[in-house]
């Protein structure tokens, strides 16, 4: 039975789980559970979690109120990473006191403004954009402006542009590049190629960017030559398998690709192919989203630094709902290179540049 209202203490049994849980004697259980003065704010946030991990309803008197809704769109829900980034920020509004309200786009059904429009209506506090139109060079930046007109803060993560005034949250793409590039470097690659999406995404243009100057830096590649290896095509596994085998194709021993769900389909493509990933073709990702750890083999990947980006994007939009608005500029949090399975020495003889 669950803890009610007309129950607000749960079996002794249950007391000594919760207590367990959170940390504390089962007589501050009973406290924070019967409304009881005397327990630090901290604590009572403890036994509270707790009743919420261990699956316990809270009594009713000690469910908050909410501090209202915010909106947080993302474009799919498939590829992990925007889960990830969901449940980060989801928690993160929680613990504030607000209630969180995903919103999806779907392949020929709702858009990012459909959506903006909806939250809209429905009196959000504000509202958290992931790899949005602001991302997208050829999108019009006004739809933004309107909506900063209409007093609804908002946050913008992944993707920046100069023409909106608000808080960015960023990954640093072009060291994310450095740290793929001199990993594989150090294991002897020369020719590495680039599988990445759609060139008009800035943080797509960030990477190439990043890729050039690596490849000149760490191998002495020119940047003409470089650019040869970088291949477009959609952000998917589908989108990974293409660039790649494109890649393969051109003699390149390794491939970094701008998802861990583009590198799923670069080590498929190198199989199909017959080769050994990592033994004739290394592969990197990008993201370290969850699962990813334990795909055949393990990914090698360049983690985006998740937990701490969500969590800023949601303080500089608190600040903004509070009245003191974040800087309008862009937070830049550094990435990771986790190195796991699917990297490997270059095969003898393999992957040497020609000459110019």
């Amino acid at each position: 039975m669950h803890p009610t209202q007309s129950q607000p203490r749960p079996p002794t049994a249950r007391l000594a789980d919760i207590a367990a849980q959170a940390g504390v004697s089962e007589a501050t259980v009973s406290r924070v559970l019967n409304g009881k003065p005397g327990v630090a704010a901290g604590t009572r946030q403890s036994v509270l979690a707790a009743l919420d991990v261990l699956g316990y309803e809270r009594p009713v008197r000690l469910r908050q109120r909410s501090e209202g809704l915010v909106g947080l769109i993302t474009p799919e829900l498939e590829n992990p990473i925007f889960p990830a980034f969901a449940q980060v920020i989801g928690q993160a509004l929680t613990r504030q006191g607000y209630t969180p309200v995903l919103a999806t786009q779907t392949p020929g059904g709702s858009t990012e403004d459909e959506l903006t429009e909806m939250l809209v209506d429905r009196g959000v506090s504000g509202i958290i954009f992931v790899s949005g139109l602001h991302a997208d060079t050829s999108a019009d930046p006004q739809r933004y402006e309107r909506l900063r007109a209409r007093g609804v803060p908002f946050v913008l993560i992944n993707g920046f542009s100069p023409r909106v005034r608000a808080p960015f949250v960023s990954p640093d793409d072009r060291a994310a590049m450095r740290l793929a590039i001199t990993h594989l470097a150090s294991l002897g690659h020369e020719r590495i190629g680039l599988a990445l999406g759609p060139e008009r995404f800035v943080p797509v243009q960030r990477k190439i960017e990043g890729f050039l100057r690596a490849m000149e830096e760490s191998l002495g590649v020119p940047a003409a030559r470089a650019r040869q290896l970088v291949q477009h095509s959609l952000f998917t596994l589908e989108g990974g398998q293409a660039a790649a085998g494109a890649l393969i194709e051109r003699g390149c021993t390794a491939v970094v690709c701008a998802s861990d769900m583009m590198a799923l389909g670069a080590v498929r493509a190198g199989r199909q192919l017959g080769l050994d990933v990592p033994g004739q073709l290394s592969v990197i990702g990008f993201d370290d989203s969850p699962l990813i750890a334990f795909t055949d083999p393990p990914l090698t990947t360049i983690r985006q630094p998740v937990p701490a980006m969500g969590q800023a994007a949601v303080r500089a939009l608190l600040e903004e709902i509070g009245g003191t608005p974040a800087p309008h500029t862009e937070f830049v949090f550094l990435p990771e290179l986790v190195v796991r399975g699917s990297t490997a020495a270059v095969p003898q003889g393999a992957g040497v540049l020609p000459e110019a």
